[in-house]
């Protein structure tokens, strides 16, 4: 539980300022370890520690699964701050968003931030294309489908928690791009997101490509009121 808090207090939700001051604009609670203890009961967090040791665990046979770090994901209620949407041009410049994306999957919004695990660094694992993903029977873990939060919703918000150093990234050591398998294709296309030249980028693909820098992130949602 300890090292989890530690993670979230210095990320980009409470050390990077134009997030913490978005956040804080947004009427959100500010992440303080004070704020997430009495958020979240010690069994939410143990719960977690189980779904973060689980997640590793079954894809730890994956293509770059050496690469991928799982943790708490914060992802906060759209109604205050909406990750599916691209951001104020202030935060980080313009956002690159197809049209024709709709709205996009929402987690149940049963509190100002859900807690969620799945991937929380630079790199998902690489598990094929969106159609591999999306046809595949490997995806359950602890009774729960992990493609269901396979959404912009979350990734966005990984984007922020991420800070100064935001995943599929060109300036990482690689780049790459996370495929949403939990969002419905769009015109026959994939939606995916990715950072390039600086810009966060919310796109539509092929289904069936899946080279190495197609990425996912398996994800657990963990506490529900």
């Amino acid at each position: 539980m300890t090292t989890q808090i530690d993670r979230l207090t210095t990320s980009g939700w409470s050390a990077c300022e134009p997030i913490v001051a978005l956040v804080r604009s947004r009427g959100l609670p500010e992440i303080t370890r004070d704020y997430l203890l009495a958020e979240f009961s010690p069994e939410t967090w143990e719960r977690a520690e189980e779904a973060t040791n689980a997640l590793t665990k079954h894809f730890a046979g994956a293509r770059f699964a050496d690469e991928v770090e799982y943790g708490v994901l914060l992802v906060p209620d759209p109604h205050f701050l909406d990750t599916r949407r691209p951001l104020p041009t202030e935060l980080r410049g313009s956002d690159v968003f197809d049209k024709r994306l709709p709205a996009g999957v929402a987690l149940p919004a049963t509190r100002p931030w859900q807690l969620v695990v799945s991937v929380i660094g630079s790199y998902g694992p690489s598990l094929g294309s969106y159609n591999d993903v999306t046809a595949s029977d490997d995806f359950v873990v602890l009774g729960q489908d992990t493609r269901q939060w396979m959404t912009r919703q979350l990734w966005g918000a990984r984007v922020l928690q991420c800070g100064a150093t935001p995943p599929d990234c060109e300036h990482n050591e690689r780049w790459t791009f996370t495929l949403f398998p939990g969002e419905e294709l769009v015109d026959g296309q994939a939606e995916s997101g990715t950072v390039l030249k600086g810009m966060v980028r919310y796109r539509l693909g092929k289904p069936d490509r899946g080279i190495g820098s197609a990425r996912v992130a398996p994800a657990l949602l963990i506490d529900v009121q």
